[in-house]
């Protein structure tokens, strides 16, 4: 287990890799089509999309926390 002051960076790593990966698929998908090396493919875009994706969540998600708050009623 992690000390709690970690969450905000483990959130970030695993929303990135969760969003990475299923964008970086859908994509290629778009892109190329489906062909033999389709998920070696998938998994080198994938690498690249979570390496970029990771850093951003973390500094955008406080952003978009505050962001969702102000749209939405608190009671």
């Amino acid at each position: 287990m992690f000390a709690a002051r970690f969450q905000p960076i483990i959130f970030a790593f695993i929303m990135s890799g969760f969003m990475a990966f299923l964008m970086s698929g859908i994509l290629t998908f778009i892109n190329l089509g489906w062909f033999d090396t389709f998920f070696i493919a998938w998994i080198n875009a994938y690498l690249y999309a979570h390496a970029c994706a990771f850093p951003l969540v973390f500094i955008f998600a406080p952003l978009s926390r505050k962001l969702s708050m102000l749209l939405t009623r608190q009671q």
